[in-house]
C-alpha cells in the first residue's frame, strides 16, 4: 500500500514553497507576515464557500494531489530555480487534480516568450529582443540594432529579479563577459530601461475573472531600479484609471485560456504611454491585504475551478 499523506486534506490546497510552508511567522519577519496574512484572507473566503483549505509545499513528497477538488497556485518563489523539477511535476499533478490557472496558462506564461504572442495580438508591449543560447548575440550590438542607451537584462524563466542586471551601452561588453555561462544556458530578454520606473514606478493592475479589483504602485528605492519589496522597494495603493483598467483587461482577454486571476505590470513609455511589462499568472503577488474584498473575488474563482472536471489528458508542451 503506498504511504499515507503527509498533510492534511481539504477541498483546496494552496501551493507555496517550504521557505513559505509554515503557519506562523516570526515577529521582525515582515515578509512571511504579509504571505500569510494574504493566504489568511484568502483561506477565511474560501471557508465562506463551504471550501476548505491547506497551504502546502509544492515540492512536499508523497502528497496524494487527487485527493484536492483544486490546487492553487500562491507563492511557489522557488520554481524558477528548480525548472526541471517543477517542469516534472507540473506535467504529473496537472492529470491529477484540477489547475488554477489552468495547466496551459502556466506553461505559457513560465516564459518570456510569451511576450511575442502579446505583441502579435496587439497588445502593447515593452520592446524586447531576445537573446537565444544557441545564437550568441552581443548585448552591444543589440543595443545599438535597438538604438537604446541602456537596458535591463534578464531570464526568460525568473522571477524577484533573478539575474536581472541593468546595462548600459558603455559596459555592455564588460557585462557580457560577466554573465557570459549565463547567457550560454539560458534565454535572456534585454528590454529598454524605462526611467519612468525609478520616477514614478510599476502599476500593477489585479484582475480576477476579468474584472479588475485593485492596482498598486510598486516603487524602487533610491538609487534602485527593482521594484520589489525584498529589493527595499515600496507598495502604495492605486486608483487605476481608465487606461489602467483597459490595458489589464486587453492584456488578459489576449490569454487563450483566459486566466482565472493575475496581474498585470505595467509601465509609461517616453510619451507616457502605459505599455505591458510583464502579465504574472503563475504565482502572483496579489496585494489582498492593501484590497480585502479582492479574497472574495479571488475564493469565488477557485470555487469555480474546483468545480470543473479533471481533465485527464491536459495538453504538455
Amino acid at each position: 500500500m503506498p504511504p499515507a499523506p503527509h498533510h492534511p486534506m481539504a477541498d483546496v490546497a494552496l501551493l507555496t514553497e517550504s521557505r513559505y510552508a509554515c503557519n506562523d511567522a516570526a515577529p521582525d519577519d515582515w515578509y512571511l507576515r504579509n504571505i500569510l496574512r494574504d493566504d489568511e484572507l484568502l483561506q477565511n473566503a474560501l471557508t465562506e464557500l463551504g471550501l476548505s483549505s491547506v497551504r502546502l509545499d509544492w515540492a512536499a513528497p508523497d502528497v496524494d494531489w487527487s485527493a484536492f477538488r483544486c490546487a492553487v497556485f500562491r507563492t511557489t518563489w522557488d520554481y524558477f530555480d528548480r525548472i526541471a523539477e517543477f517542469n516534472a511535476w507540473l506535467r504529473r499533478v496537472q492529470t491529477q487534480t484540477r489547475l488554477c490557472n489552468a495547466p496551459e496558462t502556466i506553461w505559457w506564461n513560465m516564459d518570456k516568450h510569451y511576450l511575442a504572442d502579446l505583441r502579435v495580438r496587439g497588445v502593447p508591449v515593452v520592446p524586447f529582443r531576445l537573446l537565444e543560447p544557441d545564437a550568441p548575440q552581443s548585448l552591444r550590438d543589440l543595443l545599438d540594432d535597438a538604438g537604446w542607451e541602456e537596458a535591463v537584462l534578464k531570464p526568460c524563466v525568473s522571477g524577484g529579479a533573478r539575474h536581472t542586471y541593468r546595462v548600459h551601452r558603455d559596459v555592455a561588453d564588460t557585462l557580457q563577459e560577466q554573465v557570459r555561462p549565463l547567457l550560454a544556458a539560458e534565454s535572456f530578454l534585454l528590454q529598454p530601461f524605462i526611467r519612468d520606473v525609478v520616477q514614478t514606478g510599476e502599476d500593477t493592475v489585479m484582475v480576477v475573472n476579468g474584472r479588475i479589483t485593485h492596482a498598486v504602485r510598486k516603487v524602487p528605492k533610491a538609487g534602485d531600479f527593482r521594484v520589489q519589496d525584498d529589493h527595499g522597494g515600496t507598495v502604495y495603493q492605486l486608483e487605476p484609471t481608465r487606461e489602467h483598467v483597459e490595458l489589464a483587461q486587453r492584456s488578459m482577454a489576449a490569454c487563450d485560456p483566459t486566466p482565472s486571476y493575475g496581474r498585470v505590470d505595467m509601465v509609461r513609455d517616453d510619451c507616457g504611454k502605459l505599455m505591458v511589462m510583464e502579465l504574472e499568472l503563475i504565482e502572483p503577488e496579489l496585494w489582498l491585504r492593501q484590497s480585502p474584498p479582492a479574497a472574495e473575488d479571488f475564493a469565488r474563482a477557485i470555487a469555480q475551478v474546483a468545480a470543473r472536471p479533471v481533465l485527464e489528458n491536459t495538453p504538455q508542451p
